[in-house]
């Protein structure tokens, strides 16, 4: 079973319904509901998107859709071996660098991004959920 990292931007697609790649994002949570792949969130994307969607909406309706959001989810913490990582690697945005070592951290097996250009060293394949759905059509 495929074990998707989100990060913070696909999340915020999902729960802000940011058109048009809420579309996407919200078949791969489907596909987690349905229980035939698992998804990943680091700590730190739900600390974002809380930060994020609160100046749209009141928090109490954000923390609300995140608790749900995150029924469908594993966490990836921030430990002390994914922050010294990040300072050791060589990505271009630190933010990224947590993202990517809490997806190693965790097993995943891809990482899905729409800013696939930040993770162009990776060891796990990256793509944007539509890709990721595609890519489930091939098989």
């Amino acid at each position: 079973m495929d074990r998707l990292f989100l990060d913070t931007n696909i999340v915020i697609d999902l729960l802000a319904r940011r058109s048009p790649f809420d579309r996407a994002a919200s078949e791969v949570a489907s596909l987690a509901d349905l229980e035939k792949v698992e998804l990943v969130v680091s700590a730190l994307s739900f600390a974002n998107a809380f930060y994020i969607l609160s100046k749209f909406t009141s928090s109490k309706i954000v923390k609300e859709e995140i608790r749900k959001f995150k029924i469908l989810t594993d966490t990836s913490d921030l430990t002390d071996k994914v922050l010294e990582q990040g300072f050791e690697s060589n990505f271009g945005d630190f933010e990224d660098s947590l993202q990517y070592f809490c997806a190693l951290s965790k097993g995943c097996t891809h990482l899905i991004t729409r800013n696939g250009k930040h993770f162009k060293n990776s060891l796990l394949p990256v793509m944007n959920a539509e890709e990721y759905l595609n890519s489930l059509s091939i098989v």
